[in-house]
C-alpha cells in the first residue's frame, strides 16, 4: 500500500473526539451512493421504455414498407413482391391494404385503421395475429387455397385474393325457410366476412367473439343523392391483445380480398411490407428496395416512421441524466466540505509530516486519495443498490402504469452495464474534482507557521 493511500485510510477512520468528521464523511458516501443509484435506476427506466417500445413496434409492424408515390395502389403486386423478396437481407414480404374506417356496433362507434392482409404472409412480417387471445385468426385465411398451396408463392398469393367467392353466394338460407328464423339469422351471420379487433377497441364497442360490427369506409360511391359511404357488416372472429395501446385501441384485421371489395380497389394493394435480417440497417435496405422496385415507388422504414418518438426518448434520457446527476454534485460538495474540515483538523499532523520530509506532492495526493476513496466507496454501494432496485422493478413489475396514457401497463427496467460504467466514471471524476482545492490548500501549509505555538 502506498504511503498516501495508507494515511488516507487512517484519516477516514475518525477517532472518538473526531466523530463529527466521521459523520460528514459518512454523509458524503451516502450522498454519492444515492446519486449513483438514482442515475442507474433512471437510466434503466429510460432504456426500458425505449427497448419496450422498440420491441412492440417491431413486433407489431414491418421493418420496411413500400408503396406508390402517387398513392394510386400497386398493380401486379404478386410478381413485384416475389422479385423484391429475393433481394439481399430481405427475410419475408407481405401485401397489405391500410385504410381509415369507422367501426360501429349499435350506438357505439370508433375510428380505426383497417388492415387487409393474407395471414400466412402477415405472420412472417409481424406478430399481431399471434397475439389473438380470444377466438382465432384462422377464419381470416381465404377459402379455396388448397390448389394455390401447390403453386409458386407469387401465384398462390394472387390466387388467394381472387378465390374468395362473393358474399352473396356464401351460405344462403333455404328458400322455404323464414328469413326471420334463428337458423336463417345464424346463416347470414356465418356468411359475413370475418374481422379481428384489438382488445381495447372491442371493449369500447362492447363486442365479443361472434358479435357483428358495421365497417364504414369514407371512400363512398357517387349517386344522384351525393356521395354515399360504402359499408359492410363483419363478424368478429378474434380479439388480439398486443399490450401496445395504440394498436389494441385502433387496429382491425380483415382478409385482403374483403378489404379490396369494401374499398373498391379491384386487384390493387396499397403497400408491400418487408422484414429484414438487421433492423439497424433498415435505412440502406429500404433505398435498395426502392431502387429495385423502379420509378414511382418509395420505401419507408421503422426508424423514419417513429423518428419523433425515439428522438424524444433520447432527449428525455439526456435531461434525466443531467437532472439526476445533480445529486452527485451535491455529494461532491459534501466531499469538498469534509476534506476542508479534515485539512483544518489535521493542520498540525500535516506540518509534522512535512517536517519529517514528506513532499508537498505527497500531501496533495494524500487528500486526493481520500476524496477519491470516498467517491469510490459511494459509487460501489450506489451501483449495487441501483442494479438491485432495477432488477426487482423489472422482474416483478412493481410499478403499474395506465396503458391509455403510456401504451404499456408497467414501468420497464432495462439496466445496461455500459451505463453503469459511464455513471461510475462520472461519479469518481466529480469526486476527484472536489478534492482539488482542499488538497492544494493542504500542500500549501507551512510547517514552521503551523507548529509555532505548539
Amino acid at each position: 500500500m502506498r504511503f498516501e493511500l495508507f494515511i488516507a485510510t487512517r484519516y477516514l477512520r475518525a477517532k472518538r473526539r473526531q466523530t463529527f468528521l466521521g459523520i460528514i464523511t459518512g454523509i458524503s458516501i451516502v450522498g454519492v451512493a444515492a446519486g449513483v443509484a438514482s442515475l442507474v435506476v433512471a437510466m434503466a427506466i429510460t432504456n426500458g421504455f425505449r427497448q419496450d417500445l422498440q420491441q412492440r413496434l417491431l413486433g407489431s409492424t414491418s421493418h420496411i414498407s413500400l408503396q406508390r408515390v402517387a398513392d394510386d395502389g400497386i398493380k401486379d403486386w404478386p410478381s413485384l413482391m416475389d422479385r423484391l423478396s429475393k433481394q439481399p437481407h430481405v427475410v419475408a414480404a407481405a401485401p397489405a391494404i391500410f385504410e381509415q374506417v369507422l367501426i360501429a356496433r349499435g350506438p357505439r362507434a370508433r375510428g380505426a385503421v383497417l388492415k387487409g392482409m393474407i395471414p400466412r404472409y402477415e405472420r412472417k412480417v409481424g406478430d399481431l395475429l399471434n397475439s389473438v387471445k380470444k377466438g382465432s385468426a384462422a377464419p381470416l385465411e381465404d377459402t379455396g387455397n388448397t390448389e394455390a398451396e401447390s403453386q409458386p408463392e407469387s401465384k398462390a398469393a394472387d390466387k388467394s385474393v381472387r378465390s374468395t367467392p362473393p358474399e352473396s353466394t356464401q351460405a344462403l338460407p333455404d328458400a322455404n325457410e323464414s328469413p326471420d328464423s334463428l337458423a336463417a339469422v345464424q346463416q347470414r351471420v356465418a356468411a359475413m366476412p370475418p374481422i379481428v379487433l384489438g382488445k381495447d377497441m372491442a371493449d369500447n364497442l362492447g363486442a365479443t367473439v361472434g358479435s357483428v360490427v358495421l365497417v364504414v369506409s369514407p371512400q363512398g360511391e357517387l349517386t344522384p343523392f351525393g356521395t354515399v359511404p360504402k359499408y359492410n357488416r363483419f363478424r368478429v372472429v378474434g380479439i388480439f391483445n398486443s399490450g401496445f395501446f395504440d394498436y389494441d385501441s385502433s387496429w382491425a384485421f380483415v382478409r385482403l380480398s374483403d378489404a379490396q371489395r369494401l374499398f373498391g380497389l379491384g386487384d390493387f394493394i396499397s403497400v408491400i411490407e418487408f422484414k429484414v435480417d438487421d433492423i439497424y440497417q433498415a435505412g440502406p435496405i429500404s433505398h435498395q428496395l426502392e431502387d429495385a422496385a423502379g420509378k414511382g415507388f418509395m420505401a419507408t422504414n421503422w426508424q423514419e416512421q417513429n423518428k419523433a418518438l425515439f428522438h424524444a426518448l433520447r432527449l428525455e434520457r439526456l435531461v434525466t441524466f443531467i437532472t439526476i446527476g445533480l445529486i452527485v454534485f451535491v455529494a461532491a460538495l459534501n466531499i469538498l466540505i469534509s476534506l476542508i474540515m479534515m485539512v483544518m483538523e489535521k493542520t498540525k499532523d500535516i506540518a509534522v509530516l512535512m517536517s519529517m520530509g514528506t513532499r508537498r506532492a505527497q500531501v496533495r495526493n494524500l487528500f486526493i486519495a481520500q476524496g477519491v476513496l470516498i467517491g469510490t466507496i459511494g459509487t460501489a454501494l450506489g451501483l449495487v443498490l441501483g442494479y438491485a432496485i432495477s432488477y426487482v422493478g423489472g422482474h416483478y413489475h412493481v410499478l403499474a402504469l395506465s396503458p391509455e396514457v403510456y401504451s404499456i401497463d408497467y414501468v420497464p427496467f432495462a439496466p445496461r452495464a455500459v451505463d453503469g460504467l459511464w455513471i461510475a466514471l462520472f461519479a469518481v471524476l466529480i469526486s476527484f474534482i472536489a478534492t482539488l482545492y482542499p488538497s492544494w490548500s493542504a500542500s500549501r501549509i507551512l510547517p514552521a507557521e503551523a507548529l509555532r505555538y505548539e
